[in-house]
């Protein structure tokens, strides 16, 4: 059991007596909502009601990377919203084809499709793969996977906690251990047709791969003419110093999935497909009312845009920053620190609490979350620097100093 810092612990139990009562609320109560409310943002800071401001070391899980009111992404909105916010899908975009040649282009893939969200593009590659695979429909995916929570992206996800009382799963998945190979190999059937994996599992709890663990893979998609489909909606748009995580890797997917950092908080997501998957592909096998939205389209064309080798050596540069000063912390709370440029994440040993961890950084004016068993999460945005690297750390080491072990 932890004991908080009773400051901590009582000015957080003060603000919570002050917000609504969530059984009062008409929200669905389907969020463990803390009891914050941000009123604006600017930069990497955020700030609530009561004008106390927070430094962002999340962006609202990985997606405000270029901070909040950018100034340039904020212009191409207001000029979209000046002229029209929604046609629909049935007639031309002259934003989604720059769009679509951007990220054809730094992916070396061949068309894209545009939809609303990270589950949306996972729906969307497993039904563009088992197209693909004709009457091979098997999809394997890695234990500890998320790919979203609508029944398609959420049968590929392997953590049973997610599935409680949603059974029956569509069927179609395969299970096997990430970061082994071999296993996958024993798991190839006739009628497997796909393998879907993310590069660095973020809500399994930021787990990082071998290098020679997605070469492995990539071969063995060759070996079998299987879809290789990597989802980046949580790794893409230049989270790990790179666009894509899988670059570190040096391996070429057939199949990519974006959202989250795209447009930096507006609702987008897209799958990048290779020529052979789009053949495949015909007019009414797919759709979205919303995908694409000329808004967010504005918005991502930006933060393209922004993504500048520059930005990205910033990002490569301040998460090695920030876990070199992370290893320098000398305490038997922590277990491990890993991660890759700012997708960071410290696992603690089974006695610490990860939720306490947050509710305290909280508390010192660090907004971060936690992922998978033990691990606090930080996704802090591309434009941080040295400064609001102390910052953080030194309300890191003063959470440490506040725990208590019975």
């Amino acid at each position: 059991m932890i004991h908080q810092n009773q400051k901590e612990l009582g000015l957080y139990l003060q603000e919570k007596e002050n917000s609504v009562l969530e059984s009062d609320s008409s929200l669905l109560q389907n969020y463990k909502r803390y009891p914050i409310e941000f009123t604006h943002g600017k930069g990497v800071y955020l700030y609530d009601r009561n004008g106390d401001e927070y430094l962002d070391f999340l962006c609202g899980i990985a997606v405000t990377g270029f901070g909040h009111s950018h100034p340039v992404i904020k212009r191409a909105v207001d000029e979209q919203l000046a002229s029209f916010w929604h046609v629909s899908n049935l007639f031309e975009s002259s934003g989604q084809q720059i769009l679509a040649e951007k990220l054809a282009g730094l992916s070396d893939l061949d068309k894209v499709f545009f939809c609303n969200s990270g589950t949306e593009a996972n729906e969307a590659a497993i039904k563009f793969a088992r197209k693909f695979g004709e009457k091979r429909t098997t999809i394997i995916s890695a234990e500890g996977s998320f790919h979203g929570r609508t029944m398609g992206s959420l049968s590929a996800s392997a953590q049973v906690k997610l599935w409680q009382g949603f059974q029956p799963l569509t069927p179609g998945f395969k299970y096997v251990p990430f970061n082994d190979a071999e296993a996958i190999r024993h798991s190839i059937t006739e009628d497997v047709c796909a393998i879907m994996l993310e590069p660095i599992q973020g809500e399994g709890g930021i787990v990082v791969p071998s290098q020679e663990y997605l070469k492995e893979v990539e071969a063995i998609c060759k070996e079998n003419n299987l879809i290789l489909i990597l989802d980046e909606v949580q790794t893409g748009m230049g989270r790990t110093g790179k666009i894509f995580a899988h670059q570190w890797f040096d391996i070429a997917p057939d199949i990519i999935t974006l959202a989250k950092g795209i447009a930096n908080g507006f609702p987008l997501g897209a799958a990048i497909v290779s020529s052979k998957v789009a053949d495949k592909i015909k007019p009414g096998d797919h759709g979205s009312t919303f995908g694409g939205n000329p808004v967010s389209i504005a918005a991502a064309n930006v933060v393209v845009n922004l993504l500048t080798e520059e930005s990205l050596i910033n990002i490569s540069n301040c998460g090695k920053e920030l876990m070199n000063e992370l290893q320098k912390i000398n305490s038997y709370f922590i277990k491990e620190i890993r991660g890759l440029g700012l997708m960071i994440g410290i696992e603690f040993e089974e006695k610490v609490l990860n939720s306490n961890i947050v509710e305290l950084l909280l508390g010192k004016k660090i907004v971060t979350y936690f992922a998978g068993r033990n691990t606090l999460r930080m996704l802090p945005p591309y434009i941080i620097n040295r400064s609001h690297i102390s910052q953080f750390i030194h309300s890191f080491k003063s959470v440490l100093n506040d725990i208590h072990l019975e």
